[in-house]
């Protein structure tokens, strides 16, 4: 089986090679806009949210929301980087706590950025709560920061005040900051450099592995330094086919493994998008009766959501009662205002006009996901003991699909709480705000979605049946403990054959 840590780490190296600029891309990376430049896109954003945001004041209230985009606008005094920029807005638009209303770079500097590396901070590092251990070192030989090594303190500041700063600029759905701890292990190194830059030198405190503490220092990484070295010994290999890489492709986004001793089959998903999964769930649940499985667990940790139509086809096949999507799944208007700076704006005008009606309380709601029950499978039906696997990068949809079976009798989920909202988010249509003078995008949700309107609106993610948290040590034996302590579950309540 995969290790998740490992999916991780090449997840993260496609990252830092995407990363790097070109002498065109550093044009891109390093040029300034006028404060006056910077200032009218803030201003600009804020009306296009108070326009469109189905949510805009679900968590921080209005004079909240006020303060933070003044505070903003009031201190850009001088001329910033796309980056520099990009801070400032991560900053206020994290203050809506939407984990969908995220802020990207312009199309420029994706299109011009990722030709010739730069170097990196060269430490692959796992987060949670206030702790970080090493996953990977970029530097392969080095004997100091192996995996499993504590992290205490980079450049004299504290794991909190480094993550707190990270966090300032990461969106999430209310207060479930498990999402942010996620979303950094998945990228320490561009977190990193994003909120503090890049250093000739890292002075790093860690713990040794009596628990004795320890300094030591780590340069950057350069990628194209390292990248020369292997050339010779990359060009040899062999191209992928076609097929090769599309089973590859679609193997990363689903798979099923049965284990016929234990009666057990582990289902992993890591998107409803893609993955020809219609395909996959008929398949997968044929096999399921077909070989008597009892236990099946569903391993969501990656799963940042997509279709609610494919996360609603899964649930048919495990639900054991009729269900609808949401409560409440409605926009505030049909009309999007400031439209030429959202993209693509017609396409969601029209289906909002064509799915979306309005109600008795003035919104306009999709009545087809409130109302119609959706009736579980009778063929392929699964009734056996269900776990699943949630983490901090559960999201959106996947989220959904939890909370929809979690309170069965023969469901049980595991792992650490959702990044996705336990009461709901806003989603389903997600065009981008394009600023003008900058380019920088902003991701726009377009409908709220209310799951379970009898649930308390805390902020929080869905908190597993059983918490299961990560430890050093099994990272440093690059185990996935989770299931470890799944499988052992399992065990102790096998029926003796």
């Amino acid at each position: 089986m995969i290790k998740l840590q490992q999916h991780f780490i090449g997840f993260v190296l496609i990252l830092l090679f995407a990363s790097c600029a070109s002498r065109k891309g550093i044009a891109v990376a390093d040029r300034r806009y006028a404060p006056e430049q910077a200032r009218a896109d803030v201003v600009l954003l804020k009306k296009i949210l108070e326009a469109n945001h189905p949510s805009l004041y679900w968590y921080t209230p209005k004079d909240s929301i006020d303060y933070y985009f003044n505070a903003v606008t009031a201190g850009i005094t001088d001329s910033l980087t796309e980056q520099q920029f990009k801070n400032k807005v991560s900053w206020v638009v994290s203050k809506i706590r939407c984990g969908h209303t995220a802020v990207r770079n312009s199309k420029a500097y994706y299109r011009e950025t990722g030709k010739v590396p730069r170097p990196q901070f060269p430490l692959i590092i796992k987060t949670w709560k206030d702790s970080m251990v090493v996953l990977a070192n970029l530097f392969k030989n080095d004997t100091v920061f192996t995996r499993g090594t504590v992290i205490t303190g980079i450049n004299g500041l504290s794991n909190k005040q480094m993550l707190d700063s990270m966090f300032q600029l990461i969106s999430t759905d209310g207060y479930s900051d498990n999402f942010k701890s996620q979303v950094i292990s998945m990228n320490f190194p561009g977190y990193y450099r994003n909120s503090f830059g890049i250093s000739d030198k890292y002075t790093i405190n860690y713990l040794d592995s009596t628990g004795k503490p320890h300094t030591g220092t780590i340069g950057n990484y350069d990628v194209k330094a390292d990248t020369a070295k292997k050339s010779v010994a990359v060009q040899h290999l062999p191209p992928l086919t076609r097929r090769e890489l599309r089973r590859a492709d679609l193997s990363a986004k689903r798979s099923l493994r049965i284990d016929t001793a234990t009666h057990t089959a582990y289902m992993r998903l890591t998107t409803f998008s893609e993955g020809r999964l219609r395909r996959f769930f008929a398949r997968s649940f044929r096999q399921l009766h077909q070989q008597q499985v009892q236990n099946l667990i569903i391993d969501l940790r990656e799963n940042g959501g997509g279709s609610i139509a494919l996360s609603n086809k899964l649930t048919r096949y495990l639900s054991d009662h009729p269900f609808v999507t949401a409560d409440t799944l409605a926009t505030p208007s049909r009309r999007l205002r400031y439209g030429k700076y959202i993209h693509p704006a017609w396409v969601y005008w029209i289906s909002m006009h064509f799915a979306a009606h309005k109600q008795a309380d003035g919104r306009y709601h999709f009545i087809h996901y409130e109302k119609h029950a959706y009736k579980p499978y009778t063929k392929n039906h699964f009734s056996g003991q269900v776990y699943v696997l949630q983490g901090g990068y559960t999201f959106s949809a996947a989220t959904m699909f939890i909370a929809n079976i979690k309170s069965q009798p023969n469901v049980t989920t595991t792992g650490e709480e959702t990044g996705g909202g336990s009461y709901g988010n806003s989603s389903v249509h997600l065009p981008s705000v394009r600023l003008p003078n900058t380019g920088l995008q902003v991701v726009l949700p377009l409908f709220r979605v209310v799951i379970n309107s009898k649930q308390p609106k805390t902020g929080r993610g869905l908190i597993p049946d059983i918490a299961i948290y990560p430890t050093s040590n099994a990272i440093e034996r690059n185990a996935d403990i989770k299931m470890e302590k799944l499988q052992a579950i399992i065990a102790a309540h096998a029926t003796p054959q």
